[in-house]
């Protein structure tokens, strides 16, 4: 059999190539001669870089840069064969490494940062992939990090952390990196969230990443503040568009700055020829950490399913978890959704032994589908 293999990363455990990886072994198990063309997957959050410089290679590039709690660090950005730059947020403000600093003392800077960093490299093309963060600034930080002063009523200048943005009166846009004006700017995200609001980052995502459920609406008004001043000196409204709620607002200020959003899984897989693999295959397995009705808002699985179901190929799921699904809206894409665990294992154990796991379901599935071809 022909194999398309394009799982995500299993978020904590294991990398896309290497989910990707023990599926194969797995189905080798079962069929030797078994054809498995991997191709790893991401959405635009965690994994996203891993997943492209896996499936099209590129060249790593490595800048110090500030992370959210405004400490010195190192982070990486790819520059993909065809010379688009693509930088994954999360490596410079990802949720996992935060200190001591509250989310209202977090900001994007680095991110702006890292951006400068592709344009000095004489990127035209940049990509921005948004999941991921920790930092609820409205993309105020990114801004900072691209050249744009934030003014007081007084003329001073404000820091982009969030407890800040009420404050903001003025932008002074005199220092923004002129080179953005004729640079493709990319958003890569698998949410559709305006940037304010009950559907807005802040009510929506800030609870995860530290934000009291009673500073919520204090939060939200000092962003709409600050995105009110924002537009007046962009020239632009902005905050209603689709994918500005993302990343703590920062779809926002690359909404702002020109940036056009675009789901991270439909991208990948364009750049990756993901529907002619498909078109090749026999059948398509494809997986995630945990799945659930949530997996068809824009997730990498439910891009791949679509993608063989319009070719007319079989796509099965086989993730870490699959969640109870009511309406049976996730089974409905898949010709089969299978979960690792097979017997009482805590979420650490199963983490830590997802490579097996991986390799003994897919096996598994391998064998019944090579049993009905033979009695076909």
């Amino acid at each position: 059999m022909r194999w398309l293999i394009a799982p995500d990363s299993f978020k904590g455990s294991l990398a896309a190539r290497e989910v990707a990886e023990a599926m194969a072994r797995g189905i080798r198990r079962a069929e030797p001669s078994a054809d498995c063309r991997l191709c790893p997957m991401a959405d635009g959050g965690e994994g996203t870089l891993d997943a492209l410089h896996a499936t099209l290679g590129g060249e790593w590039h490595r800048t110090s840069v500030h992370d959210a709690e405004g400490r010195p660090c190192e982070a990486e950005w790819l520059l993909l064969p065809h010379g688009v730059a693509v930088v994954e947020v999360a490596r410079v403000v990802g949720l996992p490494d935060v200190g001591a600093a509250s989310v209202l003392e977090r900001d994007t800077r680095g991110v702006g940062e890292l951006i400068r960093a592709c344009l000095d490299a004489g990127a035209r093309h940049i990509a921005v992939g948004l999941g991921g963060s920790s930092t609820n600034d409205g993309g105020a930080g990114c801004l900072v990090g691209l050249g744009v002063r934030l003014l007081d009523r007084e003329g001073q200048t404000l820091a982009p952390r969030p407890d800040q943005l009420g404050r903001v009166a003025a932008l002074d846009l005199s220092g923004l990196d002129a080179r953005l004006e004729v640079t493709k700017l990319e958003l890569w995200s698998d949410v559709d969230n305006p940037l304010l609001g009950p559907r807005g980052a802040t009510a929506v995502f800030g609870p995860q990443k530290g934000v009291a459920p009673d500073a919520v609406a204090r939060l939200d008004a000092a962003i709409a503040r600050f995105a009110a001043v924002a537009d007046h000196a962009f020239g632009q409204p902005c905050a209603e568009l689709p994918g500005s709620g993302a990343a703590g607002g920062l779809g926002y200020a690359l909404h702002l700055l020109g940036g056009r959003c675009h789901s991270g899984a439909t991208a990948l897989a364009e750049l990756a020829s993901l529907s002619d693999a498909i078109a090749q295959a026999d059948w398509v397995l494809t997986g995630e950490g945990c799945s659930d009705g949530q997996t068809l808002a824009g997730k990498a699985p439910a891009r791949v399913a679509q993608l063989a179901r319009a070719a007319g190929v079989p796509v099965s799921l086989l993730s870490g978890a699959v969640l109870p699904d009511a309406e049976g809206q996730l089974a409905a894409h898949f010709d089969g959704c299978f979960s690792l665990c097979s017997r009482p294992l805590t979420l650490e154990a199963a983490m830590q032994q997802a490579a097996p796991l991986l390799e003994q379901a897919a096996e598994q599935l391998a064998r019944v589908l090579l049993a009905a071809r033979r009695g076909s």
